[in-house]
């Protein structure tokens, strides 16, 4: 390939995930909004229905998100009702972030969510799963290094 190829959209892996996933957040856009929910602020909650309470800096690990845009995200969550942050009592420096019933019962009414967005995005089984674990490659790969 030429040097000046190597500079074309179409050459870019980065553009179609880029674009893909611009896409996707503006499909669940209108999905998110009757949960009052952000596409992050949703992806916070998911991972607090998993596991139910997380310190900041796990819930970082797991959304691979930085401590600058996770903590407004918090603040709103909380304020809308849908969890509580609170010192560790075990360590100070550790701050945990757990649901509240509001956050909880929230999850009845997202359960709905995968499901639209499944039949919005027709990919067969066999291609979700490859891309899945190419994309978990590749955020592994460049995350670590």
């Amino acid at each position: 390939m030429k040097k000046e190829e190597l500079l074309k959209l179409e050459n870019q892996l980065c553009f179609p995930l880029y674009a893909c996933s611009r896409e996707i957040i503006k499909a669940y856009y209108p999905l998110l909004r009757k949960l009052d929910l952000t596409y992050t602020q949703y992806l916070v909650m998911m991972a607090l229905w998993e596991y139910g309470c997380l310190s900041v800096k796990e819930l970082g690990e797991k959304l691979y998100l930085d401590s600058g845009t996770l903590t407004p995200l918090l603040k709103k969550l909380e304020a809308k009702g849908c969890l509580e942050k609170q010192r560790s009592s075990e360590d100070e420096r550790s701050v945990l972030v757990k649901l509240m019933p509001f956050g909880e019962a929230l999850k009845q009414k997202a359960l709905e969510v995968p499901q639209a967005m499944a039949c919005k995005v027709s990919l067969p089984e066999e291609e979700a799963q490859v891309m899945y674990r190419l994309l978990y490659k590749i955020l592994g790969e460049l995350h670590h290094k």
